[in-house]
């Protein structure tokens, strides 16, 4: 992989004759490293740094910033090394291009809260190797070795002589990067570890930060999409003269997804799309029905399926156990819902194509539009904007809104900003599947698990994509099992099975925030709170006592049920619930407060305590954790798909609300010292909340909910 010299020139151009520094990032460092990697470690570029003659050090990432704060977590960490002054420090979004591949992925894609750990090493090493350069060229200049200079807050001083990084940028550039840099030791460390704001908070502030909506220029069209009205519909036929005599309707053409309504603006396509007539065959068997499709998940799940896990005598030891537990847990399709419509804007001038759009896979756009077009891959450029939210949504790798947007463009023969309307990103596909499950569980005389079954039933979010060689081993899709086979609660248990069964649908389906650990965290955290509570013991005690050997487990869960107060009474008319769950790397434990007013569940406190290793900036992880614990709060108490005729029921925030400010719970987190390898931040938040929730309303009413979202009533 190679920088082409386009896009060579196209950051040079901008970096004003400054230094321009590359590095490769051939493989994912997770722990702090303790040295700088070998010369073999850095072949060709897939990031870079830029110090200018003003002054200025702009990071640009191979990562789609989507208010996770790597605009600033990552430029952090090339600031550390590179010892420049912080207020100098920006950040943009790298172009799309081989170069940007995930060192893990190998796509340029953002995802699975990796963005960085991935890049821990890398990115320090490279502003340590744009330090020694910019140190070398001041001692160039100053006749001096260079161990005679000093780099601090980006000004390179000999004595009483001082030159800036602005002003030795060009010299600097010139020289040849070092060949090995010796990296800071954590103790020295002066921004890793501290509380950092974030970088791009004033443009998002002040309304001048550029998302996929906000793209406009000269002769830009806007389009909507007529889709099928259900999932397995084809079009027949359509007519277009209703919408073509709509004020500013231009043209409507068809295209494979659909019939896009192209107009001048926005509210003129809109009303064109309402205008157009279009019969549509009806799906197969007159299309899926969600109530009848979990009465066949949970049936399924009475039976064996494909064997993820399969240690000792299962059946032999449900048999044998001094009593069993039977227990079915079912959770529904879920949309992700981010607050930017969806859509990108097109513009396609001979054989080249320019896409701006708000997406976490620039890579995959790339790819998609080239192959639409006809064209290769280098003469499509990819603008990636601020994402207003994205939580798997905007790295689908199918057809969907991005290279929609390239079809509808390509079809109308004009510049196009393709928009998804709410109803039609809601009812638009690409969700979270439906799953149930069904564990049984023998116990001993103490109540101590001896025999684990557990069945998990639910569309495979892998397969027949591109990634399903990798992901599905034995017929089982790792994101289906994930947060079971690897649960510290079952590793002990001497008798145990985990098994799959993963039925097809026509429904598209998409990691959804913390993906397989949304549904598995509620049911394995749940299902030890039932253990517990029949065992008569404290549901703390008991994880304790499961969790022997598991010091990061446990220490979080007592952090987070001390800081609660647990094992004091709450007030009166409040019930206390925990969990705590491993993913992406971090564990985090959960401890929520709930009451119950007229029949809604309220949640009134949440205290969250987390494990991620070297927390690189504590703001932005109680920023994360606190999103988590919102994104996954809105799933537990209201998130719901319906299904009737193939149709989605639900269209907009009305009947898919979202949480409400007056609902947010006040969360605390709680960062533990750790040294352990750095994990995730972005997902991990999410999984505990729904468990914590519902052992809390069991804690208060004696109610046992087993199904999300979590009602009372």
């Amino acid at each position: 992989m190679t920088v082409s010299r386009r896009d060579f020139l196209h950051v040079a151009s901008a970096s004003a004759a400054g230094l321009l520094l590359s590095f490769h990032v051939p493989e994912r460092a997770r722990a702090a490293p303790k040295a700088a990697p070998s010369p073999a470690q850095l072949p060709p570029p897939n990031a870079f740094v830029r110090v200018g003659p003003d002054e200025s050090v702009t990071v640009l990432l191979a990562h789609s910033e989507m208010g996770q704060g790597i605009w600033t977590g990552l430029a952090m960490l090339i600031a550390e090394e590179l010892y420049c002054d912080w207020s100098r420090v920006r950040s943009e979004h790298a172009p799309a291009a081989p170069v940007y591949a995930h060192p893990v992925f190998h796509a340029q894609l953002t995802g699975g809260s990796s963005s960085t750990n991935s890049e821990f090493l890398r990115y320090r090493t490279v502003g340590a190797m744009a330090k020694d350069m910019l140190v070398r060229a001041a001692a160039a200049r100053w006749k001096v070795a260079p161990e005679a200079c000093r780099a601090a807050n980006g000004v390179v001083t000999r004595g009483k002589d001082q030159l800036t990084y602005g002003q030795l940028a060009a010299d600097a550039m010139k020289l040849s990067p070092p060949t090995k840099v010796k990296l800071k030791d954590p103790k020295d460390w002066k921004l890793i570890g501290t509380r950092v704001r974030r970088l791009d908070t004033p443009e998002k502030i002040s309304g001048k930060a550029r998302f996929g909506i906000d793209v406009q220029f000269p002769g830009l069209r806007t389009a909507v999409v007529l889709h099928p009205p259900a999932f397995g519909a084809k079009l027949a036929r359509f007519d277009p003269s209703a919408a073509l005599k709509v004020p500013g309707v231009e043209k409507v053409v068809p295209v494979a997804s659909g019939v896009a309504v192209v107009a001048a603006h926005f509210w003129a396509a809109k009303l064109g799309r309402d205008a157009l007539r279009a019969e549509w065959t009806p799906p197969e068997g007159g299309g899926l029905d969600t109530a009848k499709m979990l009465g066949e998940l949970r049936a399924l799940s009475r039976k064996t399926g494909a064997v993820a896990v399969d240690v000792g005598k299962v059946d032999a030891g449900l048999a044998a156990a001094k009593s069993r537990l039977d227990m079915e847990y079912d959770v529904p399709y879920l949309a992700h819902a981010p607050m930017e419509p969806l859509g990108g804007t097109v513009k396609i001038d001979g054989d080249r194509c320019e896409i701006w759009v708000s997406t976490q896979a620039p890579g995959a756009t790339q790819q998609s539009a080239a192959k639409i077009l006809g064209i290769p891959p280098e003469k499509v450029d990819v603008h990636t904007t601020f994402l207003g939210g994205g939580f798997g949504r905007r790295g689908s790798q199918g057809v969907d809104f991005a290279p929609e947007a390239v079809m509808v463009a390509k079809a109308a023969g004009v510049p196009v900003k393709l928009v998804w309307t709410r109803e039609d990103d809601i009812r638009g596909g690409y969700y979270r599947p439906m799953y149930a499950h069904r564990v049984q569980v023998g116990v001993d005389a103490r109540g101590m698990p001896v025999a684990w079954d557990h069945v998990v039933v639910g569309q495979s979010i892998v397969g027949g994509t591109p990634l399903e060689p990798v992901m599905v081993k034995n017929g089982v899709d790792s994101t289906t099992v994930e947060g079971i086979v690897d649960s510290p609660y079952l590793e002990p248990i001497p008798a145990r099975r985990v098994s799959a069964h993963s039925p097809k649908t026509p429904i598209p389906a998409l990691w959804w925030r913390s993906v397989g650990h949304s549904h598995t965290a509620f049911v394995m955290e749940s299902a030890i709170d039932e253990l517990a509570h029949a065992a008569g013991q404290d549901p703390l005690a008991y994880r304790l006592a499961l969790l022997k050997g598991k010091p990061r487990h446990a220490r979080a869960l007592e952090l987070a049920a001390d800081k609660a107060g647990w094992g004091k009474a709450p007030a009166e008319g409040r019930g206390r619930g925990l969990a705590v769950h491993e993913s992406y790397g971090s564990i985090v434990a959960e401890v929520a407060e709930v009451s119950i007013d007229q029949g809604r569940i309220r949640v009134h406190e949440v205290t969250c305590a987390v494990d991620c290793g070297t927390a690189v900036n504590p703001l932005g992880i109680e920023a994360q954790l606190q999103s988590g614990v919102v994104f996954g709060l809105t799933a537990a108490l209201y998130g719901k798909l319906t299904l009737i005729d193939g149709k989605v029921q639900e269209s907009n925030f009305h009947d898919y609300p979202m949480l409400r400010m007056f609902e947010m719970p006040r969360v605390a987190v709680h960062i533990l010292q750790s040294d352990a390898e750095m994990g995730g931040i972005g997902e991990p938040g999410t999984p505990p909340i729904a468990p914590a929730v519902a052992n809390a309303v069991f804690a208060l009413t004696k109610r046992r909910l087993r199904s999300l979202p979590l009602r009372v009533g």
